[in-house]
């Protein structure tokens, strides 16, 4: 049984995976170029990759219970209560999780964008799907695009933090 929106969930898995792929790699090739990875980058690099993996399973669980021949209704709410609770967890502990790892809290644009403004996407995304049913396809797929997007801006400021820092060299020679 294919279900409603089932090409575009298999786009964004797919979509998300590869950024988390590139944004791994940035930090690699910062490193490579004999840049000494920061607490902070490190504190990225994880964040980015279990953002994403939740993501990338949220976008995978509808079609892994239509196998199943759930019912329609039930897969969407199934599904949201499946992603909202893990990544409402990531959202919401995400400011005291930077602060005890990195010792200061988010830039206020990071704050409002991922922290904020993703729970508050995840929230009313789980609300609508538990209060009622119609449109919950769109209710999930627009959420979890959003919540991608987040992760999104969230990475490209923490980016643009870093490469303002100045570049701590490691102890091993660069390569030629």
């Amino acid at each position: 049984m294919e279900i409603k929106g089932a090409a575009f969930l298999y786009t964004l898995a797919t979509l998300m995976i590869t950024f988390a792929g590139f944004s791994a790699l940035l930090f690699v090739i910062r490193q490579a170029a004999g840049a000494k990875l920061s607490l902070l980058d490190r504190f990225i690099v994880r964040n980015i990759m279990t953002y994403t993996f939740v993501l990338t399973a949220a976008a995978l669980l509808p079609a892994l219970f239509a196998f199943y021949d759930v019912e329609e209704t039930w897969i969407w709410r199934v599904s949201g209560v499946l992603f909202a609770l893990p990544m409402l967890s990531l959202q919401v502990t995400y400011p005291a999780r930077r602060r005890k790892v990195v010792g200061a809290a988010p830039p206020f644009p990071i704050f409002a964008v991922f922290v904020v403004l993703g729970s508050a996407v995840t929230l009313a995304m789980l609300v609508c799907l538990l209060v009622s049913i119609r449109y919950a396809a769109a209710v999930y797929i627009t959420a979890l695009t959003m919540d991608f997007f987040t992760v999104v801006f969230g990475f490209l400021n923490a980016l643009d933090i870093i490469m303002q820092q100045p570049m701590e060299v490691s102890d091993r020679p660069a390569p030629h």
